[in-house]
């Protein structure tokens, strides 16, 4: 006799036993009669005797049924109990949550949101990963990754655009006034200025050429903005936007970086922005996740927070440092202005 019993028909086999009859169970399981009668049939003919007498009037379970019946009912507990952990898990987030994205993002502007996320929701273990290397989501088992920019085509990822970042130039009020402001970026370039430019490195260690564009009054769609490329004379270099804004806040010089990671400072008086009217392209951010027909509750809470803190770069052009500061989410890990 085969030992494939199917636990979908021990379970069935309970319903009916409790119910007392096909019909009461199949109008609360939402199955036809015929099918909850053809499906007992094949398990009796499986087990080799008889479960239940049908009369009539009455569905008797016999010796041997009843002898079943205590293992069918377990199934029904087992499957009732992952049913009830899965309603609870969606209601209240829980488990172990792996997350990717940049070191300088956490550092700058989601503080406040990590600290807040972690308090609301003991349930959650977060583990960061904030190394610059791209992970691997499936293979290495991250949940969610911020990534930047464009995004490749991956039929096993999903994704969900959070921001659009643009970036500008910034300096301390003391450098400002120990040097000028330059009226145009080609002025950056200039060889009789030296405007101590701070610049991101690349991985191989050179200077990333500063991008910028001005919207255009008065054009139509085929030109709508102006465009500016240059590499100004760095006098420092650095891969961290991080470690830029600090040494602009300083006095060291002047540094291209993120208007929303700025923007405090700005604020409060310990930044001011260069060329106002000429900021980079800007770029999308994204949540990156694998492709789910459910996601868990513990990475939409993780996202939901994410997009709430973000929320002042939800479209293109924001000017995150003209408006009003980010709100407690957004306050950076960074000793506060004056701190």
């Amino acid at each position: 006799m085969s030992t494939a019993v199917d636990p979908n028909d021990l379970a069935l086999f309970a319903h009916v036993a409790d119910a007392g009859s096909f019909t009461r169970a199949a109008d609360k399981l939402g199955l036809p009669k015929s099918t909850l009668s053809r499906r007992l049939s094949g398990l009796e003919a499986l087990l080799g005797e008889r479960l239940i007498l049908r009369t009539t009037r009455r569905l008797t379970v016999t010796e041997f049924g009843a002898a079943v019946l205590e293992h069918a009912r377990q199934v029904v507990a087992e499957v009732d109990g992952t049913l009830a952990l899965a309603q609870h898990r969606q209601a209240q987030p829980s488990g172990h949550l792996r997350v990717s994205m940049p070191g300088d993002l956490a550092l700058l502007a989601l503080g406040g949101m990590l600290q807040q996320f972690v308090r609301d929701h003991p349930a959650v273990t977060l583990q960061l990963d904030l190394s610059p290397r791209r992970v691997d989501l499936i293979a290495e088992n991250f949940d969610l990754a911020l990534r930047m920019g464009d995004l490749p085509d991956d039929t096993h990822l999903s994704a969900r655009r959070l921001a659009w970042f643009s970036a500008s130039l910034f300096a301390s009020p003391d450098w400002v006034a120990a040097h000028g402001l330059p009226a145009h970026p080609d002025e950056l370039i200039a060889p009789a200025r030296d405007w101590r430019a701070l610049a991101v490195a690349g991985q191989s260690g050179e200077p990333l050429p500063w991008r910028l564009e001005r919207p255009v009054e008065g054009a139509g769609t085929e030109a709508p903005v102006q465009r500016w490329q240059g590499l100004p004379a760095a006098r420092m270099l650095a891969n961290s936007p991080a470690v830029l804004l600090q040494m602009a806040r300083a006095g060291v010089g002047l540094a291209l970086v993120g208007d929303f990671f700025a923007a405090p400072y700005v604020h409060a008086g310990e930044l001011v922005r260069v060329l106002p009217d000429w900021r980079s392209p800007p770029a999308p951010a994204w949540a990156v996740f694998p492709e789910r027909r459910l996601m868990p509750a513990k990475t939409r809470a993780f996202i939901d927070a994410l997009a709430a803190v973000l929320a002042p770069c939800r479209e293109p052009g924001a000017d995150v440092c003209g408006g009003s500061c980010p709100g407690p989410g957004g306050q950076p890990f960074l000793p506060r202005p004056g701190g």
